[in-house]
């Protein structure tokens, strides 16, 4: 059984969702101490029991410790079960950060696995449920993965409700080099608001288009007006990506109260041009969530603009499970990422 120190690094909820993802894939057992100790509010928080209690459901897993507050578990996995799941996280607890948890385990099974999460779709310190659908999925499936995501309701702090579900079908993932971002062949967005003021998201877009500068005008920014059936509660969240031959690059931010609107897309596009005028392949956001894809396939890089601390915790706690080595250096004003199989050095 492997010890892992929760407080390693960036010491939060990813260590741990990763932990448990990859002790499932691996076989190897886990014991996580120090869960989330830096924080506010240490120990598991709703969110992070749905997600461990989750994986342990695709694995048929011994876990012991799993409580609200609770600052060491066990995670003793067997063997990978597909088939139809349904989880409640039962608060607006992030369902795109317990799928992150859940994703890698489906890839690697041999038969089809489909999850329906219910929590919050767009919620604060997580990934909008559109970021995953029109960036991250899309990056995986360069890896020749068979996954699909629908979102079938939104749900917003406090009371959640937003519903997605998730299918993932066999494939072997293949290394892939993401190079340099290329030619823009379009710039597209969401601007999504539920039971708030129509001008909201209108602008959120506007000042995303004003921040792009010299790319705002190949722009296509969607402004949605979400009615009761759609969505669960007020929220809102704008998510803006741009498409070349190689690549795809994003930015989100989530409707916050007591944060401008033009705040919001302001940042969304001062991030997409940034990423535009470096030339990376991949963004700050992705580049951190693709490590555990690129390790899962043997191998491949990326380029990004900078690399997060989150990004390092994965790479050393992959390095724990997977025979393989991060490799990262920098040129011309870019990190470069290079995933290394530990047989080949």
């Amino acid at each position: 059984m492997l010890d892992i120190d929760g407080s390693y690094g960036e010491g939060g909820g990813q260590l741990l969702r990763l932990s448990a993802a990859l002790s499932a894939i691996t076989g190897i057992g886990v014991r996580i101490t120090n869960i989330r100790a830096r924080r506010d509010k240490p120990g598991l928080a709703p969110q992070h029991l749905a997600a461990v209690h989750a994986v342990g459901k695709l694995c048929d897993a011994k876990i012991e410790g799993l409580a609200l507050r609770s600052q060491m578990i066990t995670f003793e996995p067997k063997r990978l079960r597909a088939g139809e799941y349904r989880f409640n996280i039962g608060t607006a607890g992030s369902v795109t950060l317990v799928l992150q948890a859940l994703l890698p385990v489906m890839l690697v099974m041999h038969a089809t696995c489909k999850v329906h999460i219910t929590g919050g779709t767009d919620v604060r310190q997580a990934p909008p449920a559109d970021y995953l659908c029109e960036i991250l999925i899309r990056l995986i499936k360069q890896l020749d993965a068979q996954v699909e995501m629908r979102i079938l309701r939104r749900g917003y702090y406090p009371q959640g409700g937003g519903e997605i579900e998730v299918v993932v079908r066999p494939a072997q993932l293949i290394p892939v080099k993401f190079s340099a971002f290329g030619h823009i062949k379009a710039i597209r967005g969401i601007a999504h608001v539920t039971n708030l003021p129509d001008h909201i998201a209108m602008r959120m877009k506007q000042a995303v288009l004003d921040r792009l500068g010299i790319y705002g005008t190949q722009a296509r920014i969607e402004t949605q007006t979400l009615s009761h059936e759609a969505a669960f509660g007020p929220g809102g969240a704008i998510v803006g990506w741009t498409e070349s031959e190689h690549t795809i690059l994003g930015s989100a931010r989530v409707a916050e109260r007591g944060v401008r609107a033009e705040a919001l897309g302001e940042a969304v596009g001062e991030e997409l041009a940034a990423d535009l005028a470096s030339s990376a392949a991949l963004d700050v956001h992705a580049a951190d969530q693709m490590l555990v894809y690129l390790a899962l396939a043997g191998g491949g890089s990326f380029s990004t603009r900078t690399i997060s601390l989150h990004a390092r915790t994965a790479m050393w706690l992959i390095e724990q499970f997977l025979p393989i080595t991060f490799d990262v250096s920098e040129a011309a004003g870019l990190i470069h990422v290079t995933v290394i199989p530990r047989r080949e050095q």
